[in-house]
């Protein structure tokens, strides 16, 4: 039997609601198995034995949009539908009808705490928490509202139990007229489950009166301190604003006499290195590190050992992972040589005659301006070359932002003045400006060049975002984006939001010259007050059709800085593994590190370092950088039996960005020339110019700091979805300059959405209490969930039935979303 916990008061994190033995469901040839089940938190875990719960979970699912409906009397499904269904069997009717009951209120709490969240960026100004005071004072006033709030809810939730039992227990009693051999023991039942809902009401009846008799002078307290803390933030804040806008017009009036020479070209360019800042030498790093070319490269290195843990079905096997580092350490060869003695050599002239060299020997597509095809046309008509200007409405962010600490910025509205007119599909779309670099990674054989390029192309996603820091528009459930530039450069791309909470878009890519590249992206999202940050979640690919090499990653972190006074900018920071699956390229592996931005850093911001790999652990290739710059390739020519000696051939080209200054940092795969046999100390040959960087179009700080591909992908086109990015209607006023008729579509469009996603749950709730099966969730379109061939996991994969809908222009499955 279960053993039900009712808690006295708030509940501590982590305490269990329920828990007890119960058989689930695992498969045809095993059936129903005894497993230990945990409801606790809105979710539903089990394990084989009570043991495990301190190391080994074996399932859990989320009560937050799950279905709770009974197929016999001691049976009941739980789904959150389609990706995980649980099917248990309790021991009796009583049992489970207790199971289901608690099911249903921990559901009910998910929901309330879910809403919660939605609902926060409408709070008053009051309810923000308290940071400090004495005693009672200390106390969150709005965490004491929202408490006794969740206590009625319970007490609403538990009314409606009984009003529900009790009407199946009246029935039971009319069945008494007629004496049928079980009747007794079917009301005896309908007795026991109505005792037990009203036991539970009781419970959330004392609760709620003890909460509210305890908690109104503490609450007042509270709220009075809350308001002089906000007073004395906003007085403090506000000084600060005045004091960096005297800082900002006194550095402005001493340097203009010194900068009145400079091209308009570069103006936009210099306001990211208005501040310089260095940072002192790490302990333990050569000398030699002084030098620009000269970097050390911190290789993980994975011992796996795997612990098969059981033989049932629904079991998953353990794995114990040991992590040690390999240091390679890669220095200038020409600079070394002049360190001993030899003759100097001048790196402006190495960078002319490497530029020419590598011209006359590559021939690489760098949309548009070094494309040789046609200008590209929209039936029939020259695409725009830019969009309008960006009105100036000011607004402060601060004001927005200030409610949001510590909370998820996905599900919070932001207004239009801090977004550009593109969604966040559009945005995603953009990581193929530089598709280039994957057609010609296509031409390779050799799985590590390959892979080599395939690391150049997942750097130049982020050239953008060293200039553009404003907001995408968040993308309706079922919004879609196409992009057909087939025509004149060789790929399109189909993208759905295939999830709200969280936020996750699904996206299929294919190229004329033989590749595929998928990805599913979400993210969460965290503002801690002086910074923002980013962290990617999901995962890409990319495969080559003719070889069957296919590669993976997850992009990093990106931290958002300045929110609250100052210029915005991004830093983008973490560690990414790119892991070759299959094919000949299955093993091969790119370790790249996107260094963190240093106050006091004598090198270069925006570095990347990093290092190709084969099977063997073998360094083919090397990479540093800048994640705003361009990239160089070379390959290994040889190395000694214990891997810690190399030499290396000639540079090839791989890619650069759109604009770059003349005097930028380079961003460089580079070859390994030799190494040490104590230290793994590797040195480059001299540095070949891979690719310049293309000015960008003429004024674009004036519109949203757009790329000549930004400006085209929100362009109005004939045929596509009606779901598609081009047809939301506060996307296209922002960018007609109307932005408070786009605010208040927004708002629009959204509501919109909390009621569709309201009448489902209501549908959903219905269809359990009557037991009728429940309404399908929301589905995507163009993509289903499944595992990938060889692959464990659940994926948003590309079904490959929107092309040919859009050719017969059905788009009978679209739902209404504008």
């Amino acid at each position: 039997m279960s053993d039900v916990i009712v808690p006295k008061g708030q509940p501590a994190p982590g305490d269990p609601e329920k828990k007890g033995w119960l058989f689930k469901w695992t498969n045809y040839l095993k059936g129903y198995q005894r497993r230990w089940f945990v409801l606790s938190n809105g979710l539903l875990s089990y394990y084989r034995n009570q043991a495990e719960m301190a190391h080994t979970c074996r399932g859990t699912i989320s009560l937050l949009g799950a279905l709770i409906h009974t197929a016999d009397s001691c049976t009941f499904v739980i789904s959150n539908g389609g990706t995980q269904t649980f099917h248990i069997r309790a021991h009796d009717e009583v049992e489970r009808q207790s199971w289901v009951t608690a099911l249903e209120l921990a559901k009910a709490k998910a929901i309330r705490a879910q809403e919660s969240d939605d609902d926060d960026d409408q709070m008053s100004d009051g309810q923000v928490a308290v940071g400090g005071g004495e005693g009672g004072e200390s106390e969150d006033a709005g965490g004491i509202a929202r408490e006794l709030a969740a206590r009625f809810h319970d007490l609403r939730t538990c009314s409606e139990l009984v009003a529900r039992h009790g009407t199946a227990l009246q029935r039971s009693l009319v069945d008494l007229e007629v004496p049928p051999t079980d009747t007794t023991k079917q009301v005896s039942e309908r007795a026991t489950l109505f005792r037990i809902s009203c036991n539970a009401m009781m419970n959330a009846c004392s609760e709620f009166m003890s909460a509210a008799a305890t908690s109104s002078t503490r609450m007042s307290r509270a709220l009075q301190h809350e308001r002089e803390q906000k007073m004395r933030l906003q007085e403090i804040v506000e000084q600060l604003a005045r004091q960096h806008d005297n800082l900002e017009k006194t550095v402005t009036a001493r340097s203009t006499p010194h900068t009145g020479g400079n091209s308009t070209g570069q103006g936009n360019e210099t306001e990211d290195e208005d501040h310089e800042f260095f940072d002192a030498v790490e302990e333990g790093v050569s000398t030699a590190m002084d030098d620009k070319t000269s970097f050390v490269i911190k290789v993980p290195v994975n011992r796996k050992n795997k612990v098969k843990s059981g033989e049932s079905s629904d079991e998953s096997e353990g794995e114990t992972v040991t992590e040690t580092q390999q240091v390679i350490f890669v220095e200038d060869k020409g600079r070394a040589d002049n360190n001993m003695g030899g003759t100097e050599v001048s790196p402006d002239n190495d960078t002319m005659e490497n530029k020419q060299l590598d011209n006359k020997e590559q021939n690489i597509k760098i949309w548009p301006h070094v494309s040789e095809v046609s200008v590209s046309t929209v039936d029939g008509h020259p695409r725009r070359v830019r969009v309008p200007d960006k009105p100036n409405y000011p607004l402060s962010l601060w004001s927005i932002m200030k409610n949001c600490i510590g909370k998820d910025l996905s599900k919070i509205p932001i207004p239009v003045n801090f977004s550009e007119p593109l969604s966040m599909l559009q945005r995603l779309t953009e990581d193929y400006e530089y598709s280039s670099i994957l057609d010609q990674a296509a031409t390779f054989s050799d799985p590590a060049h390959q892979l080599a390029y395939v690391a150049a192309f997942t750097v130049s996603s982020f050239a953008t975002t060293s200039n553009r820091t404003n907001k995408p528009f968040n993308p309706l459930l079922g919004e879609t984006y196409e992009c057909d530039r087939m025509s004149d450069l060789g790929w399109r791309c189909i993208s759905e939001q295939v999830s709200h909470h969280p936020p996750m878009v699904a996206q299929f890519c294919e190229g004329a010259a033989g590749w595929q590249c998928w990805q599913e992206f979400t993210m969460t999202t965290k503002f801690r007050g002086k910074y923002l940050q980013v962290i990617p979640l999901g995962g890409a690919s990319a495969m080559f059709l003719n070889s069957g090499n296919k590669y993976t990653w997850r992009k990093v972190t990106t931290t958002v800085h300045n929110i609250i006074v100052g210029k915005l900018w991004m830093d983008h920071h973490g560690d990414m593994d790119i892991a070759g699956e299959a094919g000949a390229a299955a093993g091969y592996v790119a370790h790249l590190k996107y260094h963190a931005y240093g106050y006091f850093s004598k090198d270069t911001q925006r570095k990347v370092t990093g290092v190709i790999k084969d099977p063997q652990g073998v360094p083919r290739y090397v990479l540093q950088g800048h994640w705003d710059s361009r990239v160089e390739v070379a390959p290994v020519t040889s190395a000694s039996a214990d891997n810690t000696v190399c030499k290396t051939g000639k540079f090839v080209l791989a890619w650069d960005r759109i604009p770059a200054p003349p005097d930028s940092e380079k961003l460089h795969l580079e070859p390994v020339t030799s190494a040490s046999a104590d230290n793994t100390v590797c040195k480059t040959g001299k540095f070949v110019l891979a690719w310049d960087r293309v000015p960008a179009p003429p004024d674009s700080e004036k519109w949203y700091n757009y790329t000549l591909l930004a400006a085209q992908l929100n362009e109005p086109e004939e045929g596509v979805a009606p779901t598609d990015s081009r047809r939301r209607p506060d996307q296209r006023l922002m960018e007609e300059g109307l932005w408070d008729d786009a605010n208040a579509e927004k708002l629009r469009l959204e509501e919109k959405q909390r009621a569709k996603r309201r009448e489902l749950e209501a549908a959903a709730e219905a269809a359990a209490a009557s037991g009728a099966p429940a309404p399908d969730p929301p589905k995507p379109v163009w993509f289903t969930r499944a595992a990938a061939p060889g692959q464990p996991h659940l994926r948003h994969l590309y079904t490959h039935r929107y092309w040919d809908c859009k050719t017969r222009a059905d788009w009978a499955d679209c739902p209404d979303i504008f």
